[in-house]
């Protein structure tokens, strides 16, 4: 589903993102990415969502070399990438469901499928009936619910998420991981950067490791962390 050949990022102010990273994911993997501040996890979630590009090497998702994806292509692709991000991005001036419904809205469906699907979203985050509710009326746990439900809602083959947890007290984070662990048993392929390692290895499933941009550990393949 996710693979990685020899990638490396460099920026215009040349920082080193990431440097020759290679690994594979599998269709319907949960995994775990974790490191330092800086050690270049949300430098490989945007370039997986195309927010940016690769300096060298090849990235492939779902069989598309994102390389050589047309740019026209590109919001076409996105629409199987759900991210969701740490501060919740949420447009506060909007109800619960018009947020959620937003990427429905932008890839044109109807009223009526917008409605169906937005409410089975905020059913599987556990926010239904709070759709005409205001995001500021809301719990930060329950917030970044319904940046999950946003990021599921067009259904995609892959969900990435940025430190989904990192303002959450202890018993909200495990909720919002097992969360993902639900659309990850319907095989979704989920992606989560976080620096939580005492969370993230009792859920028993694969951890990448990164230092300065380099990928150092990998639990699949016995690599130290």
């Amino acid at each position: 589903m996710i693979r990685f050949n020899d990638v490396s990022k460099r920026y215009p102010n040349g920082h080193q993102g990431l440097s020759h990273v290679n690994l594979h994911l599998v269709p319907g993997e949960m995994c775990f990415l974790t490191g330092h501040s800086g050690a270049g996890k949300s430098t490989l979630l945007r370039l997986i969502a195309l927010i940016e590009g690769a300096t060298q090497g090849q990235i492939i998702v779902g069989g598309q070399n994102l390389s050589r994806l047309r740019r026209r292509r590109i919001p076409y692709y996105r629409r199987g990438i759900g991210v969701i991000f740490q501060n919740h991005k949420l447009l506060f001036d909007r109800t619960i469901f018009d947020n959620v419904a937003l990427p429905l809205v932008i890839a044109g469906h109807g009223h009526q499928e917008i409605a169906r699907r937005v409410r089975a979203a905020l059913d599987n985050v556990g926010l239904l009936g709070k759709e005409k509710l205001f995001p500021i009326t809301l719990s930060g746990g329950e917030q970044q619910r319904v940046g999950i439900a946003r990021a599921v809602v067009n259904r995609p083959a892959v969900l990435l998420a940025d430190e989904p947890t990192g303002n959450l007290d202890p018993d909200l984070s495990r909720e919002i991981m097992h969360l993902f662990e639900r659309f990850h048993q319907v095989g979704v392929t989920v992606l989560i950067a976080s620096h939580d390692l005492d969370l993230i290895r009792g859920m028993q499933h694969r951890i990448l490791s990164l230092k300065e941009g380099q990928l150092v550990g990998d639990t699949a393949t016995g690599a130290a962390l």
